[in-house]
Parts: C-alpha cells; structure tokens; sequence
C-alpha cells in the first residue's frame, strides 16, 4: 500500500489525549497558598508523589502545580508499556548495578504488583492488561542477544519463553519475525492517558489541591520554607518541594546537564476487523518490541487498533523543544513503511493518529535523583522511555529524600549516584549524531558495534529512547 495514502487522513494528535471523556479543565492558581508539600509537574512523576504523600499521611497538605494539563506530555503520548523494570530493563541494570541488580530487579516487581493493586483499589479505568512483553528478532544476529537475555533473566529468577520462528510466528504472525523471547511477568499494557486522568482523580479524592496552566517560574528559599512561584503571580509556601518536570528545564538548573529531550514518533491504526485480527493472530495481547538498536514498540489497544511506535529517536540542537516538533513527516512515513514490511496482511489499514513527545534521555537510560535547596527540594528525571512504570518508583524515592532519613531507597547507589553528564552545545550534538549513525551502522552490519560505540559501552552512558 503507498503510505503516503495509509497516512493521509491521520490527524496530527496523541491518540490517547484525543478523548472524549477527558477531564475537564482545573482552574489555575492565582493567589498565594499554603502547604506541607508542593508537587511541581503533573505527569507521573509529579501524580504519584502526590498520590503516595497523601497515602502516607492523609493530613498532609499536598499542592500539584502544572503547567499544562495533567497528562498532555510523555505521560499521554507514549506507548502504554507499564514495565516492572526501574533501571530500563534487567541487562541496563546489571551494567550500572552489578551490585544492587537483583534487589532492583525484586523492588521493580513490586512496584508493578503495587500499580495493579493502585488501579484496582481507585477503580481505575484505564484498560490495565498484566499480557506480558515479547522481544523478536528481526535480523539473524539478534537471536544471540535474545538468548543471552533470556538466559539472564533465569539468572535472576525470571521464568521467560524462547521461541523459534515458528513458535514466535505463532503468537504474533509476521514473516519477518526469526524468533523471540516472551516475559509474561514483567509488563502490563496500559492507556496511558486514562491512567494519569485516573491517578489526577484519586488525588483530588484524597484532598490534593490540584492547579493547571500554571507554569512554576522560580523557587526561594525563605529559611525553613520555599516560595514557589507561579507564571501568573500566584505563589505556594511550603516546607518541602518535589519536582517531577521531565523534559522541562524547571527550576533546579544542576539538573539540566543530565537529561536532553529525544523526539519519539508512533502511529496508530483504524480498529482492525475480524478478518484482518485472524491474519495475524496476536491472541495473547503482549506487548511486542523488535531486539534492534533502533527498535520498533508494538501493542494493543482495548478495541483492537495497532500502535506502532520506535526506531526515529531525534535530537534538536540546544535542546529544542515545541509543538512544532510533535509533527516529523519523514519519520511518519518511515514508520508506516515499516509497520507493512512487518505486517503485510494488513496492506489497506489505515492510520487515523500520528504524533510525536520528547522523552528526557540520560545516559545511563534509567531514572536520576536529586536533592537542592538544603535538602527541601527532590528532583527526579532521565526515564528514558520507561517511566510508565517506574515513576512510582520514583515518587517513593522523592518522598524518602525529602524525609531528612536515610532509608531502603535512598541507600540503593542507583540514587546515591549520578549519569555522566552531556557536553554542552555545540558538542552535545555532535555526540548525539556521532551516536546515532554509529547505531545505525550498527543495525546494517550485524549488529557489530564501531569503535564510537564500544567507548560509550565501556564507559557506561550511550543515547536511547
């Protein structure tokens, strides 16, 4: 099928925020307040802090400051895969974490244990499926990486499925799948959107105050309080701060060398008909991902679309961030032209959704802490495309380190430690495209990886989405 005509009647838009039953605007905060604890970002991050502080102690005063709307960034445009893992999977934690991978590996099950009880205790509508995650080789040298994974996993207690050819193609059916690896534990598919809508109204239930369209423009620091204050001269007064701002600078600037924003694309179908679900079987519902360096996401969704996402992961010079940005037509093309090489049973589906996110990438891919202010700020970031799951993760650890007491958490050297920086401009970017024609280079020849690339392996950073 010519993609420019699959393409043609897609609308530039997050599927997930293009809803309905989205929750109507909250007022913003004009005035001057008080509170135990102010809450800065209202994504995941700044969702579950709120959400966990409150759980802790129901008489805190918890005050949520967004700046747009609950949800509208990385939180509602990514793909939906609510994983176990909290350092951006077990192989990533064992490099960074040789010494503490088990005890993050068992944190990172509970805390998905601890999300599906969280969506069932609020009675969460947001199509939560505990369906597993299953990685295809699409290329002969992947089935090596794949079974050494699944060999790690059994190292740490993980029980995944090898499949060949025909096994893989039996669960999910595409001539180019070579083989595969299913975790039937470690993943759980989500509506992203709905579940941040969800986590918003648990909060307001359990008395958060919540503001939106209310852009923190700077924090001072009055002694044993903060003065956080607001775009349009409203100012909260609290005695502790957390910020879960993701891509966005915010108002710790140490924290700004750490994570650069990377543009992420997905598309999505037009709901498939029976006969179009039969060609491909896809009966389990996993979440699919292929074991490529430039790698594509795949799942779906509760009435049978196919969002396809991955591979294009872009960096704007200076960090470049914008609405302008969400929108990358050659990446659109890129994507469908591959969603039919995998899929060319589907030849006549159309996409009815096409957009883009930036995702705050660090170089060690997993989550970074951070305390500022004396220790009456806590800052997290650096997700790197998994933080559907392990932000909760990381709204325990703020609220440890803003506790003043060293704890389970805080201990862990994955929060006592920092990534390596990035360089500033005009360096950053010639790293970050040295990077990423390395890692294509690396996809076309086997996966054997260049000199450029073996440096960053042996000192422990690299460039993900």
């Amino acid at each position: 099928m010519d993609v420019n005509e699959a393409l043609r009647d897609a609308v530039v838009k997050p599927y997930w925020l293009d809803d309905p039953a989205a929750p109507a605007p909250l007022p913003p905060l004009t005035g001057h307040e008080t509170a135990d604890l102010v809450v800065v970002g209202g994504g995941y991050s700044g969702l579950w802090t709120a959400l966990l502080a409150k759980e802790r102690d129901p008489a805190r005063d918890v005050v949520l400051l967004e700046g747009r709307r609950v949800g509208w960034a990385a939180s509602g445009r990514n793909g939906g895969f609510c994983a176990a893992s909290v350092t951006h999977g077990l192989a990533n934690g064992v490099q960074h974490f040789p010494q503490e991978a088990q005890r993050l590996e068992d944190l990172g099950a509970a805390n998905l244990d601890a999300i599906a009880e969280t969506v069932r205790r609020y009675a969460i509508d947001c199509d939560f499926e505990r369906t597993g995650e299953l990685t295809v080789a699409t290329e002969p040298w992947q089935l090596d990486d794949l079974a050494d994974a699944a060999e790690t996993m059994r190292e740490f207690g993980g029980d995944p499925v090898v499949y060949d050819a025909a096994g893989v193609r039996a669960q999910v059916n595409s001539p180019t799948y070579l083989g595969g690896v299913y975790d039937a534990e470690g993943c759980a598919m989500v509506h992203p959107a709905k579940l941040a809508w969800g986590l918003l109204g648990a909060c307001r239930r359990l008395g958060v105050r919540v503001y939106e369209h209310t852009p923190v423009t700077g924090i001072d620091d009055a002694g044993d309080r903060l003065r956080v204050a607001t775009r349009d001269g409203g100012s909260v007064t609290a005695p502790r701060a957390a910020l879960g701002t993701g891509v966005f600078p915010g108002p710790v600037r140490r924290r700004r060398a750490y994570a650069i924003p990377v543009y992420d694309y997905a598309l999505m179908t037009e709901p498939l008909d029976a006969r179009q679900k039969a060609a491909i079987g896809w009966q389990g519902r996993q979440g699919v991902g292929d074991a490529g360096n430039q790698f594509h996401y795949y799942r779906l969704t509760a009435d049978d679309r196919i969002l396809w996402g991955g591979y294009d992961a872009i960096y704007h010079f200076a960090n470049g961030i914008g609405a302008r940005l969400d929108e990358r037509p050659e990446t659109f093309r890129t994507l469908a032209e591959h969603f039919f090489t995998t899929f060319p049973q589907l030849d006549g589906v159309r996409f009815t959704h096409a957009w883009g996110g930036a995702i705050d990438t660090c170089s060690r891919f997993c989550a970074y802490f951070g305390r500022a202010y004396r220790g009456k700020v806590a800052y997290v970031g650096g997700y790197t495309g998994l933080g559907v799951g392990a932000t909760r993760f990381g709204a325990r650890v703020l609220l440890d380190l803003l506790s003043g007491r060293e704890t389970e958490l805080t201990r862990l050297e994955m929060v006592r430690s920092k990534p390596v920086p990035f360089p500033p401009e005009p360096l950053r970017s010639g790293v970050v495209g040295l990077t990423r024609w390395s890692i294509a280079r690396a996809d076309a020849d086997g996966g054997r990886r260049n000199l450029w690339l073996r440096a960053l392996d042996t000192f422990g950073v690299g460039f993900d989405s």
